[in-house]
């Protein structure tokens, strides 16, 4: 494979670019700090097609991103492949407010192998390739110039490496059947929705046990606020206030600014700064939320009471049995607040009840919720039996997406 020097030239990343358009296929990662920032900061693109490999360094000085931006978020003639691609695409999202598609995530492609539910890169390559990567580059500062050749062979190897695992499980993948599984999971991470940042949105991520109206108003107000003062100053929204200590303000608002000194998490500085007067002008302005907005449910329950959670218990089980039968990772077929959601009676909007989900586990544990499935021991193994009267199912599959063309 022919790997070029650092790219830091914009006529040299354009001609890049052009080239890689013409392939079936790109692999991209990215090397990024965000320790002390709110945004991602791009320290480094490493792109392949497997016949070439670079990195460009979106640092260098006068270098126009554009015909790499373009390429990976508007070709849509060229497949783009990801390891845990999460943070590469909110990236580019950030810097594009496209996401780049089509794509593939090996991680994801591995689950459905039977690799596990989160494989890392490096046991991903030992896997498929024998090789033990040094790791020993792998917390290095990329925002530091000028890169090292160790720092620039251990990123460009993440891209090479997967320019060959991704034929190998590619291949597997349609000698199992199973191409099209993926085509769902790959849509929903490529989806923008998942990217934008709505800090009216903020609070459905911190986790609260009162389901109050004037509780969770709190909330939503105190988690939009942090996520716009987070934004703007660019730092990690935990360093203007933990999530602990948010719930823990939207629960027990203080009286005055200065009990904000007693809060734990916060520093006696909150009882006369500037920020600690925002916050309480915050919780004073907040209303309860509307009936609307309400959650569906307490977050990790399954609204059915104990009962509810015994046959959560026992979809649970069943899930083990089906993804032990089918050597698939188990979060490949159904998560578990769906199982606490079917449990607890909900029949409308779970992925598990369409396309091949449905086929290959939620018609399963719709009988096994409707008293049509129950469990056996049979040759000391734990096995699903079926009663003699079948009824018939009160869901039916919704018509499966289209497999993508690379599958």
């Amino acid at each position: 494979m022919n790997i070029h020097p650092l790219i830091t030239d914009s006529a040299q990343l354009a001609e890049l670019c052009k080239r890689l358009a013409r392939a079936p296929y790109v692999i991209v990662d990215t090397e990024f700090m965000r320790e002390n920032t709110f945004f991602p900061d791009l320290c480094l693109v490493q792109l392949s097609d497997g016949n070439e490999a670079a990195a460009v360094d979106p640092k260098a000085k006068d270098i126009d991103l554009k015909p790499m931006l373009d390429l990976l978020t508007d070709n849509e003639d060229v497949l783009k492949i990801f390891h845990a691609g999460g943070q590469d695409i909110e990236i580019f999202y950030n810097l594009t407010g496209k996401t780049p598609h089509p794509m593939f995530d090996t991680q994801i492609a591995a689950m459905a192998l039977g690799q596990g539910e989160q494989i890392g890169y490096s046991n991903l390559v030992e896997l498929w390739l024998g090789i033990s990567l040094d790791k020993g580059a792998r917390f290095t500062d990329w925002s530091r110039r000028p890169l090292d050749k160790r720092q620039l062979d251990y990123a460009v190897a993440d891209v090479t490496h997967l320019a060959k695992i991704f034929p190998m499980m590619l291949g597997k993948l349609k000698a199992m059947n199973r191409g099209d599984w993926l085509d769902e999971e790959m849509e929903r991470i490529s989806d923008v929705e998942n990217y934008r940042n709505d800090p009216e949105k903020a609070w459905l991520r911190v986790k609260v046990q009162s389901r109050k109206p004037e509780v969770l108003g709190r909330l939503k107000a105190l988690a939009a606020w942090r996520e716009r003062e987070a934004r703007q100053k660019n730092i990690p929204r935990g360093r203007i206030m933990k999530d602990e200590t948010l719930a823990d303000v939207a629960a027990h608002p203080p009286k005055t600014q200065a009990d904000l000194a007693k809060v734990r998490g916060l520093s006696a500085a909150w009882r006369d700064n500037e920020i600690g007067e925002r916050l309480m002008q915050v919780v004073a302005s907040s209303k309860p939320i509307t009936r609307d907005e309400m959650p569906d449910r307490p977050r990790g329950g399954t609204g059915g009471g104990k009962e509810g959670a015994l046959v959560a218990d026992l979809l649970k089980l069943l899930l083990k049995i089906r993804s032990r039968e089918m050597n698939v990772a188990p979060r490949l077929l159904a998560r578990s607040d769906e199982l606490d959601q079917l449990a607890g009676g909900v029949r409308e909007g779970l992925a598990i009840l369409t396309g091949w989900r449905f086929d290959q586990f939620g018609n399963d544990a719709l009988d096994l919720v409707e008293g049509r499935l129950a469990f056996a021991v049979v040759g000391g193994k734990l096995k699903m039996t079926r009663g003699l009267a079948q009824a018939s199912p009160t869901v039916s599959p919704a018509e499966p997406p289209n497999p993508a063309d690379s599958f």
